[in-house]
């Protein structure tokens, strides 16, 4: 066996007691130093487009400068609105529910998928999404190519196949 320090394995690590949770930390807030960062148990973040997103990481919160991730809720019914992501790619990952893309010029194309499927959005490509359930929310994980999460999505006209105005996001309390 080599030697040497052995490593931290608290949940919580160094700086926090023995329980692993920091009394001085706010739900969502990243803590972490030295590389390593973490959010624990985040509440919701924001609503964009009939999505509900827990506080993810990205560039807002940590020195992220390629990746975002988090975790979006789309109520039963529910529908994201036709957009397109410039220039970065999406990849998710469905833990519950069931979900529906229309795609492509002017959103012809469909898939579903459920529960345990992974799913890639390529940049540029034209989507709406809906849960397909009247009675369920949908939940995954959302990983993307943009540090700064929705700067660059734009909506999209699922009529006429152009890009239209953007709709402004809220973050929870203000």
């Amino acid at each position: 066996m080599s030697q040497g320090r052995e490593p931290d394995r608290r949940v919580g690590g160094p700086d926090e007691g023995e329980t692993g949770k920091a009394a001085h930390r706010t739900s969502g807030t990243p803590d972490g130093h030295n590389g390593i960062f973490s959010i624990r148990a985040s509440g919701i973040h924001r609503d964009w487009n009939g999505i509900h997103y827990k506080t993810g990481l990205s560039a807002k919160n940590v020195p992220a400068r390629e990746l975002s991730m988090n975790v979006a809720r789309i109520p039963p019914g529910g529908v994201a609105l036709a957009h397109i992501h410039v220039d970065f790619e999406v990849m998710l990952y469905i833990l519950e529910g069931t979900v529906r893309h229309d795609f492509g010029p002017n959103l012809r194309h469909s898939i579903i998928n459920h529960a345990g499927d992974f799913i890639f959005i390529e940049p540029g490509v034209p989507h709406e999404v809906l849960n397909a359930s009247d009675t369920e929310d949908v939940v995954a994980v959302v990983a993307r190519s943009d540090a700064s999460e929705w700067e660059n999505i734009v909506d999209y006209d699922r009529e006429t196949g152009k890009v239209i105005p953007r709709r402004p996001a809220t973050e929870e309390g203000g």
